[in-house]
């Protein structure tokens, strides 16, 4: 088994990261740099074609890739301390958590980096910085959205630290990284980057 990862700022193969620190799993690792454009290279899309990371080979040599899927792959092969949810309420918040991060909180950030930062603007692609910015209090907003639901749980997914939380914390960091930071005024979503950001394992 390889995966194939990339250094920060990346946000998801950094969700790999962290989730193995969390079950302290193991994982034999290749780094593909991205600034060197690495993950265009035949050589690793041979692995993946779509030339993203991060990728998981398994031992009998199938790819699975998105960060998600991979974790839960790595999930069901070490089922101590489930990150996933062990009641059907948990795995349904869990999950429900996991889609609101990536279809409301990462699309506004993920637009604002590929049509505003200095870094995409050497990649070739069109962009349409106007639209970038126009996508700023849609970020706020969804901040909002979660720091309402920390007001009720010490976690966005509810009592315990989940792969919900993985997935908004890299997403947060990678705002913070493009400059977007968090708005002092939502306490409850500023304390829990706090407390899981002191995490150990928030420096995979």
């Amino acid at each position: 088994m390889i995966y194939y990862d990339s250094p920060n700022p990346a946000p998801n193969p950094r969700r790999v990261r962290i989730f193995v620190a969390e079950k302290a799993i193991t994982l034999p690792t290749q780094s593909v740099s991205i600034i060197a454009q690495e993950h265009k290279a035949p050589e690793f899309l041979a692995v993946n074609p779509r030339g993203q990371t991060p990728a998981l080979q398994t031992d009998d040599g199938c790819v699975l890739t998105e960060s998600v899927a991979i974790c839960r792959y790595l999930d069901a092969l070490h089922p101590e301390l489930p990150l996933f949810g062990s009641t059907p309420l948990e795995i349904g918040t869990i999950e429900m958590w996991i889609r609101r991060t990536d279809l409301v909180v990462m699309p506004p950030i993920g637009a604002i980096w590929v049509h505003t930062h200095p870094f995409t603007a050497r990649l070739p692609i069109q962009r349409f910085a106007d639209y970038g910015e126009a996508q700023r209090p849609r970020v706020y907003e969804a901040f909002e959205m979660c720091n309402m639901a920390l007001a009720e749980t010490p976690f966005i997914a509810g009592e315990v630290y989940s792969m919900a939380d993985i997935v908004l914390l890299t997403s947060v960091d990678f705002a913070g990284f493009i400059g977007i930071p968090l708005p002092e005024e939502l306490r409850y979503l500023d304390d829990w980057h706090r407390r899981v950001t002191a995490r150990p394992s928030a420096n995979a």
